[in-house]
C-alpha cells in the first residue's frame, strides 16, 4: 500500500489544486467583469436562446485586454474586453462574435470543465508514476521525460474539447440561422487577431489544434449538413 502512497497523494494535491483554482478564477471574474448589454449583439444572443429553449443567454466581458473568450467552471460565458473592441472596430462582426460564444457554450453543454478535473487529477497521477518507473532507469532525466509526456496528453485532451466545441458551435449556428460561414472566418482571421505564434511550435504540443485543420472540421460538418 506504501508504494501507491505517492499516487493517492498525487491524485488528492490535483484535486485540491483544481479547486483552489476554480475559487480563485470565479473571484476574479467577479471582480473583473460585468455583464455585456450590445443592442446590436442582443438579437443574434437572442437567436441562440431561442434554439436552445433558454429565455435568454448572459455574456459578460472580462476586463483583460487579449482576445479570447472563456467558459468559466460555473458555466458563465465571458469575452474579453479585447475581443469586444474588435467588434467595436469592426474588425469582427456580430455573427463572428456570436460564434466565439456559441463556442463556449458547447464547452458547458459538453462538460468540460468537470471533465477536465478528472484529467487535471489524474495526469498529476501520472507524472509522479512515470517518474518513479522512469527515474528507476533513468534517475537525472526521468521526471523531465515523465512530465514531457503527460503535458503530450494533456495537449491531445484539449485539442479533443476543442473540435467537441467547435461542432456543437456550429449546430447551434446552423440551428439559428447565423451559419458556419461566420465561425470560418472568424478562424480565418484570428491568428492575426490575437497575434498567435502558434504556427511557429508544432501541432501535437499546442492545446488548440491548428486554425486550418479546425476550418477543414468545419467545412466537412458544413457539406455532411447540406
Amino acid at each position: 500500500m506504501l508504494k501507491f502512497a505517492p499516487i493517492l497523494l498525487a491524485i488528492v494535491y490535483g484535486i485540491a489544486m483544481y479547486r483552489f483554482s476554480i475559487w480563485r478564477t470565479s473571484r476574479e471574474l467577479d471582480a473583473q467583469s460585468t455583464e455585456l448589454a450590445d443592442p446590436t449583439l442582443k438579437p443574434i444572443v437572442h437567436a441562440m436562446a431561442t434554439s436552445l429553449d433558454l429565455p435568454r443567454i448572459r455574456v459578460h466581458i472580462y476586463e483583460i485586454e487579449p482576445v479570447n473568450g472563456l467558459a468559466a467552471p460555473d458555466g458563465r460565458i465571458f469575452i474579453t474586453r479585447g475581443f469586444y473592441k474588435k467588434f467595436l472596430n469592426g474588425d469582427v462582426s456580430g455573427d463572428e462574435l456570436a460564434s466565439v460564444i456559441a463556442h463556449e457554450l458547447g464547452h458547458v453543454a459538453l462538460g468540460h470543465s468537470r471533465r477536465r478535473m478528472i484529467d487535471f487529477s489524474g495526469q498529476n497521477a501520472l507524472r509522479t508514476a512515470l517518474a518513479m518507473v522512469i527515474g528507476r532507469f533513468i534517475p537525472s532525466v526521468g521526471p523531465w521525460i515523465a512530465n514531457m509526456l503527460t503535458s503530450l496528453l494533456a495537449a491531445r485532451l484539449s485539442r479533443s474539447d476543442e473540435y467537441e466545441a467547435d461542432a456543437y458551435a456550429a449546430a447551434l449556428l446552423t440551428k439559428s440561422g447565423i451559419g458556419v460561414s461566420a465561425q470560418i472566418s472568424l478562424f480565418r482571421k484570428l491568428d492575426a487577431l490575437t497575434k498567435s505564434q502558434a504556427g511557429r511550435a508544432p501541432a501535437w504540443l499546442l492545446s488548440h489544434p491548428k486554425t486550418e485543420e479546425r476550418i477543414a472540421a468545419l467545412e466537412k460538418l458544413e457539406d455532411r449538413w447540406r
